[in-house]
């Protein structure tokens, strides 16, 4: 399975091309709630879920005095964005 151009808004994506794109990028699924995924870099990890309108990001432990910092992206975003966005780190 190939995945469309990195320019093609994420809500053009089949769900099993995300999927895939995420796997890509390092991140693993939640078993009981296939909506999460959890990712782990060598300077931070974050969980991410994918809701209805948008993808949200909880970098761990990443904000002020060790709380989480939460990211909201909308699908509309190119791939290529979301790449540059979400994996870059917080």
């Amino acid at each position: 399975m190939s995945l469309p151009p990195a320019d093609t808004p994420l809500y053009n994506h089949p769900l099993p091309e995300i999927e895939q794109w995420l796997i890509s990028q390092g991140c693993q699924q939640d078993r009981d709630n296939l909506h999460c995924w959890y990712v782990q870099k060598p300077q931070w990890e974050a969980e991410i879920v994918m809701d209805v309108d948008s993808i949200a990001v909880r970098y761990i432990g990443a904000g002020e005095n060790g709380q989480d910092l939460v990211r909201s992206f909308k699908y509309s975003l190119s791939r290529r964005d979301l790449d540059e966005a979400i994996f870059v780190g917080p």
